[in-house]
């Protein structure tokens, strides 16, 4: 709700170029990725997953209400930055955490239904933020600030009721303190990550260097003259696609491999990307976003797995930190070149970048990565 309509908020309430918001959203992602890095190695040095992901939501969940007072691309910039360190904190150990609580044969299937309950909330949260927008300004096609206000008031609520369920709900798998830190040390010393880790990584880097921020979806969406509530809506199919799709990939990847299922979801993103190049109508919009839902239902939950499958489990956390950190330091130039493109050319430019580089990753993966037995 908060964070999901910022590049309305930037372009619209506070008239800042693209090339801005593409940097403010390459930014905030590149700060996500380093903490990623960081929590990841700590993790697996101090074997306290739950601890690092409490310490991530706590710090975004306090940061968001400063949206409500935002008037500069600066502080909206300042406060992405305190949000995104939050996430970078819990992203990394809340993998792994999830990935020590799995099985090697269910590892596709419940990071599957991780992303399905994460993109569920997604879809209820721009249910909502449709709901506050049509009771406020009706169907204009840009966004005002007393709305955006309402929407991150309302949206720290749930925020503050997540981290009083981590604190209180939720369990880290308990082992002996002696064995399991002798296990995490030898393994840390003995368990180099080996090529096929690193060739994912490169191709990764391929990949994300194209992916630049989804602001410039939500833009692209407005340059094709949707109304505002439309925009949102296209969101809520964006989520509810990739909520639905999520736990059938996961399964599928456990089944056939995750390399083809990932590759699968990377030529899905090349063609979507093609398609906002050359959209001209809102209902090809609408379309789009519903592909795009499809694309990250069938690539985020099998690449999460395949990360696992591997690494050694005792440099797990340091995997998940330097996968999620090389997505998210790779986003600000791809983001920057994104806005870059939109501005000096036009907007289609960006996005036959982007489907260009997941085309030469698609490759990539299918053959030059190896599956690894479980």
């Amino acid at each position: 709700m908060i964070f999901t309509l910022v590049p309305l908020f930037l372009g619209n309430v506070l008239g800042v170029k693209t090339t801005v918001i593409g940097f403010v959203g390459g930014l905030s992602e590149s700060t996500d990725a380093i903490f990623r890095i960081f929590s990841g190695w700590v993790s697996d040095r101090i074997g306290k997953r739950k601890l690092l992901a409490t310490l991530g939501y706590g710090l975004s969940t306090i940061v968001k209400p400063f949206m409500y007072i935002a008037g500069t691309w600066g502080a909206v910039a300042g406060i992405r930055f305190g949000d995104r360190v939050g996430k970078g904190l819990r992203g990394s150990s809340r993998d792994a955490l999830l990935a020590d609580s799995l099985s090697p044969s269910d590892r596709g299937r419940g990071f599957g239904f991780h992303r399905m309950m994460d993109t569920s909330g997604a879809v209820l949260g721009l249910l909502i933020a449709a709901l506050i927008v049509y009771l406020m300004q009706g169907t204009v096609h840009t966004l005002e600030l007393p709305t955006y206000k309402t929407m991150v008031i309302v949206g720290t609520i749930p925020a503050i009721i997540a981290v009083i369920v981590l604190i209180t709900m939720v369990r880290e798998r308990r082992r002996d303190a002696i064995r399991a830190k002798a296990a995490r040390e030898a393994g840390i010393k003995k368990a180099p990550f080996d090529l096929r880790f690193k060739l994912f990584l490169a191709i990764i880097f391929i990949f994300t260097l194209g992916n630049s921020s989804d602001f410039f979806l939500v833009l692209r969406a407005q340059n094709i003259e949707s109304p505002l509530i439309m925009v949102v809506l296209m969101l809520v199919l964006f989520n509810v696609v990739y909520a639905v799709v999520s736990i059938p990939m996961g399964i599928l990847s456990d089944k056939i491999g995750r390399r083809r299922v990932i590759a699968s979801g990377w030529f899905i993103y090349a063609l979507t990307y093609i398609g906002f190049a050359l959209a001209g109508a809102v209902w090809q919009i609408w379309l789009l976003f519903a592909l795009y839902g499809l694309y990250y239902g069938v690539v985020e939950g099998a690449a999460r797995a395949f990360v696992a499958d591997l690494v050694p489990s005792a440099r797990r956390g340091a995997a998940y930190g330097l996968y999620q950190g090389i997505v998210g330091l790779t986003l600000l130039p791809a983001s920057v070149i994104g806005g870059w493109l939109w501005d000096a050319f036009n907007p289609s430019a960006t996005f036959y970048f982007g489907a260009a580089l997941a085309f030469l990753a698609t490759l990539g993966v299918l053959f030059l990565v190896r599956e690894k037995a479980s």
